[in-house]
């Protein structure tokens, strides 16, 4: 780990303004001059190894009484950037209107690592493999323009959606999912332009020739709440997560579902695909299948197929596809028949 400046300060202002604060010697994309740190379970893993080494670290948990609440009303949810997300996931209203969130968050690392986790950091864990960890290996991530290792490497767990020949990297994260199936919007402040709100499905950036570059913030520009709109979908909503063990780990394939239904009849879908893509992924493909239809195990089954159909595996990683595919059904199914009070 190289040396670093930490700063804690009390108040927004003084945050954005350290975090505007020019700094020598940035050494590379990855490695801005100043980030924000709230719970830090992801980036000081990263600095531990060497993968990054900002130059400054912005502590902003002195925010949290500004943005460390949780509320709601009859037309959203509205989740401060700052909520651990083990506090998210005990929360009384997320488990009985939400539950495909508080089921992304349950499944997601240890309680003791979602003690600690924020929400808005969580959304920005960074999209990596074993190959961007060890700095050994040749990474494009890391370092733009070196190669990428996991091309004609081990790729078991890597994606088969949203890859190109720069970056095959999985997005890791479960909690994304439930937000991008149940188009949440966030809210950030501190970017060129001021205070903004971003449709959460145009955070992330496909890799294309650039993967280093994950989000459309801009440096310094800090998230601060997470908005989730109510709809008739929100209750018949569920996670599941296939992966090799059942406990602290990533997933090999997961599928977000929230489902509008009269009857037998799909009105609306909402799915979101995990540990198969580059980022958090919604399946247009596979609502389209499903709407104004009878949901049953063949309507599942062909819209799983058409989720899947523009994959593009590698050497070791074809098994994604039909695991995928039998994930969503899962999903669609279990959505289905749950018991939901009106």
């Amino acid at each position: 780990m190289e040396q670093f400046e930490y700063r804690r300060e009390g108040t927004l202002e003084r945050i954005l303004e350290a975090a505007r604060t020019p700094r020598p010697d940035v050494r590379g994309a990855q490695n801005a001059a100043a980030q924000f740190i709230a719970g830090g379970t992801n980036l000081t893993d990263y600095m531990t190894l060497g993968v990054a080494s900002p130059n400054i670290l912005v502590d902003i948990n002195e925010l949290r009484e500004r943005f460390g609440k949780i509320e709601s009303d009859e037309r959203r949810l509205r989740l401060g950037a700052l909520v651990r997300m083990a506090e998210a996931e005990d929360h009384p209203v997320i488990r009985r209107d939400f539950p495909v969130i508080g089921q992304t968050l349950v499944m997601a690392a240890s309680r003791q690592i979602r003690n600690m986790a924020s929400l808005g950091g969580n959304t920005l864990q960074r999209t990596r493999c074993e190959y961007f960890r060890e700095v050994s290996w040749p990474c494009n991530k890391r370092r733009p323009g070196s190669g990428c290792a996991a091309l004609d490497g081990v790729n078991r767990e890597h994606a088969i959606l949203g890859t190109s020949d720069h970056c095959i990297a999985t997005y890791p994260g479960d909690f994304a999912q439930a937000l991008i199936a149940l188009e949440a919007t966030l809210e950030t402040t501190g970017g060129p332009s001021g205070p903004r709100t971003i449709p959460f499905g145009e955070l992330h950036r496909l890799p294309d020739d650039t993967p280093h570059l994950e989000t459309i913030l801009a440096p310094g520009e800090l998230i601060t709440f997470l908005n989730v709109p109510t709809g008739p979908w929100t209750r018949r909503s569920c996670y599941v997560k296939v992966r090799d063990r059942e406990s602290y780990q990533f997933a090999l394939t997961s599928a977000a579902v929230a489902l509008h239904m009269e009857g037998d009849i799909v009105q609306e879908a909402r799915i979101a695909l995990g540990g198969v893509a580059t980022i958090p992924w919604r399946s247009r493909e596979a609502e389209a299948v499903l709407g104004g239809h009878k949901l049953n195990e063949t309507l599942a089954a062909k819209a799983a197929a058409a989720a899947f159909a523009g994959a593009q595996p590698r050497k070791h990683n074809a098994f994604k596809i039909a695991i995928g595919q039998q994930t969503l059904v899962r999903a669609l199914l279990q959505a289905q028949q749950m018991q939901v009070l009106k």
